[in-house]
């Protein structure tokens, strides 16, 4: 009797673990339309939440691996929410940036009419872009503040909103049954609303020579000349800055942080340089992160700010330290 060949096991085909992504939700609004942009996070899991905070407590807390929230809008600025939870939430870093163009539709329960709107439901962002259009057609309207552009149509849907109509994303019309109103009432055609994606701490990607850094900056001391003395930091090393704007610290009325976005990265020797003399000069300097701008549009500099000047004045001076000749 001859015995059975043994059997050889077949080792289990282990599954890629999904990476999960938060955003603003429900589904359908501009965040999302940001997260679309990430070609790492298609085929991953995505998280809806209810605001900025519930969205970087995600990632501290590792429930996502990177959240996508709303930082500047070309029309009504930095968006402060995000601002300050970026300031004073710990161990989260920039990753990317991405434009979102802004489009928005007045849209109501079926059967309203236009005629019909006193109350309109719009996320404060939303509502500033288009004031212009609301005061011209609706000039008696009252605001009703919403958590996110979806969420103000969805509440007319749900029967949880008192508003008579919503300002929303176009695309609202393919997920809900809504009565349009009007379409393309923003007062800026060429609005764009600003993304960052958000991880945790870890060391910023490469630089690309299109690149931008984010810093939150506190003044020492309120005195004449503060602010200049913190610029002069960028200034002197040739750094150019695309964001320079403040928010109250809270602590005592006229205490201010300042939110900067720089053009460069982190490795470059004048952006290096730059920090390290913020880092003397102030006494919280938060590092947001260094990446990839979203126009690519490549930083440039004068040749007396490249990094092998920085290189060169460096070894100069430590030839001087150490009396090695003149060359």
């Amino acid at each position: 009797m001859t015995s059975a060949p043994p059997t050889t096991a077949v080792p289990a085909v282990a599954t890629p673990t999904r990476r999960t992504y938060s955003y603003l939700g429900p589904a359908g609004t501009f965040t999302e339309a940001a997260l679309a942009q990430v070609p790492e996070a298609r085929e991953q899991i995505w998280r809806p939440v209810r605001n900025v905070a519930e969205a970087l407590a995600d990632v501290v807390e590792g429930r996502s691996d990177a959240a996508m929230i709303a930082i500047e809008n070309s029309v009504d600025g930095g968006v402060s929410t995000a601002q300050d939870a970026l300031a004073t939430i710990p161990g989260v870093r920039i990753v990317g940036e991405y434009l979102v163009p802004v489009n928005f539709v007045l849209v109501a329960r079926p059967g309203t009419q236009l005629a019909d709107v006193s109350l309109v439901a719009a996320h404060p962002v939303a509502y500033a872009q288009c004031l212009h259009w609301l005061s011209a057609h609706l000039p008696t309207h009252a605001h009703l503040p919403a958590a996110s552009n979806v969420a103000s149509a969805v509440g007319l849907v749900d029967g949880e909103s008192d508003a008579d109509a919503a300002i929303a994303p176009p695309g609202i019309l393919e997920h809900y049954d809504l009565e349009l109103l009007a379409e393309g009432i923003g007062d800026n055609a060429n609005a764009v609303t600003r993304f960052v994606l958000v991880s945790r701490t870890a060391a910023p990607a490469p630089p690309t020579g299109a690149d931008k850094t984010s810093l939150i900056v506190e003044l020492p001391e309120d005195h004449p000349g503060a602010l200049m003395e913190l610029l002069e930091q960028f200034a002197t090393r040739g750094v150019n800055l695309s964001l320079l704007a403040s928010r109250p610290i809270g602590d005592a009325l006229g205490r201010y942080r300042f939110v900067i976005d720089a053009d460069g990265h982190i490795e470059d020797e004048r952006m290096a340089d730059a920090l390290m003399g913020l880092r003397r000069f102030s006494p919280k300097v938060i590092y947001l992160g260094s990446y990839p701008r979203a126009d690519r549009a490549v930083v440039h500099y004068p040749d007396r700010y490249s990094d092998e000047v920085f290189v060169e004045a460096r070894d100069w001076l430590r030839g001087l330290v150490t009396g090695e000749p003149d060359a």
